[in-house]
């Protein structure tokens, strides 16, 4: 049996990098179905042309095809289905993600392409669907499924969730069968648990993945992270977890093991304001963690209740005074335009930010999204319709009509609020002593300023504390190539190669 597993991101900016990766489960069902024997191909249509998706699914001529789906590219995944039906009808369209999970009565409508939908964590459902894909009766009694039947559409029991996710194979082993992915920018990005221990109301990961949090071991990945470094090169990565120190000893022994075995490489996380002290930020920066992503989304202590946060202003400042402070920088994402908000609402979350001063941020207008409770109640109270997913071809459906203003105000806030003091890298080493990841941010504070020789006095200190962590020579590399000393920084860079051979921007120097 021949299988595709495929996703296209709907996106229309087609040079955007990250158009060129999939979502990661998508990347564990097929590192599963090809350790189990499976002819699997993991293909990424973004910015395809009809012409050439229809090209590739001939060529491939899967027998089994699995498409992911979530809310932002519900559309154009049911047109991927309707091609694949077209030029395969015997085939077997399966989706499965997010937005299908919650919306497979809309999937599975009469007329529909798709002959099941896989519901919630997929991997031992697929597994046990292909392996009796070719018998109709006996793959509806598989736990996990929705599929349509004599006009009704059927449930099947709920498939309970993975107990150990250590034993689920590394996704990096296996894309090398793949077309349309960048497999180094893939690779960056990992995910270590399943689930949320927040439940916050625009949010449907509680409903997608169960109420409990389930964990991979530290020893799980920091081997992922090893894996990846030697096959890719890596030495930055993204731990995309909802709150990736919801397990405060977890991280710890994480942290710990990174530093012990001496995988010198620099990483983010996001984390909640609650799930952060002293201790725990201090031994992430000393094991590479330069950046926590922080869920504030407002300043406001009504919006925040009305949001389902269960945080309040004074717990996120004095979360971001922690980051500040050890020297870690600071990412925020913000909700705008929600339903209610006043003018004292905004301007408290914009004296929220002028306080904590972040480096970056991120504005999103509030949305909705099946599987949250903020649907769910909008659907109870009438405010919106079950079909308003179907109806609509807009990527997201925000609450309020004239969703906007406000985000674009908050989002200007956020770019003029950097902080500037660069007597703080000194405070840092005062209080933490040595650590590769301070001299990095402060290399690159005084870099963006053209203050090139404190820069190099930074980063030659790495090169001379720890001469085989790549980072330093990488940065001074970079240092050299922009002041356009490109000879001295072709050396950094084959320094980098010693060390991390497969380092592809070292690599890409002519």
């Amino acid at each position: 049996m021949k299988i595709l597993l495929a996703y296209q991101s709907g996106l229309p900016h087609r040079n955007d990098p990250y158009i060129s990766i999939v979502p990661t489960g998508l990347c564990y069902l097929h590192a599963v179905l090809l350790e189990a024997g499976y002819d699997s191909t993991l293909v990424n249509f973004s910015a395809w042309s009809t012409s050439r998706i229809k090209q590739e699914i001939v060529t491939l001529n899967p027998d089994f095809i699995g498409i992911s789906q979530w809310t932002h590219n519900r559309y154009c995944s049911l047109e991927l289905a309707r091609i694949c039906r077209d030029l395969l009808p015997d085939s077997t369209i399966v989706m499965g993600g997010g937005h299908a999970t919650f919306c497979y009565e809309d999937i599975l409508a009469e007329g529909s392409p798709v002959d099941i939908v896989v519901l919630g964590e997929a991997e031992a459902t697929l597994l046990e669907l292909v392996s009796q894909a070719s018998s109709m009766t006996e793959w509806q009694t598989i736990a996990g499924l929705a599929f349509r039947r004599n006009a009704t559409i059927t449930v099947t029991a709920a498939r309970k969730s993975l107990e150990n996710l250590d034993r689920l194979p590394l996704p990096a082993r296996y894309l090398d069968k793949s077309v349309g992915l960048d497999l180094e920018l893939q690779s960056e990005f990992i995910v270590t648990t399943r689930g949320c221990p927040s439940t916050c109301y625009f949010c449907s990961s509680p409903d997608f993945w169960g109420k409990r949090v389930r964990f991979r071991s530290p020893h799980a990945i920091v081997e992922e992270i090893q894996y990846i470094r030697e096959k890719f090169g890596l030495i930055y990565f993204s731990i995309r977890d909802d709150t990736f120190t919801a397990d405060r000893k977890r991280v710890l022994e994480f942290c710990s093991l990174l530093q012990k075995q001496d995988i010198k490489i620099l990483w983010n996380c996001q984390s909640r304001v609650t799930a952060i002290d002293e201790e725990l930020l201090i031994e992430m920066k000393r094991a590479g963690c330069e950046c926590i992503q922080l869920g504030v989304e407002s300043g406001s202590p009504r919006i925040l209740r009305q949001l389902g946060k269960k945080i309040s202003p004074t717990q996120i400042e004095h979360a971001c005074a922690l980051i500040r402070d050890i020297g870690i920088n600071l990412s925020i994402f913000l909700i705008s335009d929600v339903p209610g908000e006043t003018a004292e609402d905004i301007r408290q979350t914009i004296e929220l930010v002028r306080h904590i001063h972040p480096d970056d941020g991120y504005v999103s207008p509030l949305a909705y999204y099946p599987g949250t409770a903020l649907y769910k109640n909008a659907l109870a109270s009438g405010n919106t319709t079950p079909t308003v997913f179907a109806n609509s071809r807009q990527a997201a459906l925000y609450v309020t009509s004239t969703s906007g203003p406000t985000a674009a105000r908050l989002l200007k806030e956020l770019t003029k609020n950097q902080q500037g003091d660069p007597e703080r890298f000194k405070r840092q080493k005062q209080r933490l002593g040595y650590c590769f990841t301070t001299n990095i941010i402060a290399a690159e504070w005084h870099r963006q300023r053209g203050e090139y020789d404190s820069a190099e006095e930074e980063l030659q200190e790495i090169t001379a504390i720890q001469p085989g962590n790549p980072w330093g020579w990488f940065l001074l590399g970079d240092l050299y190539s922009e002041r356009g000393k490109i000879k001295k920084a072709k050396a950094f860079y084959a320094k980098v190669l010693s060390i991390v051979p497969q380092h592809g921007p070292s690599q890409s120097v002519p």
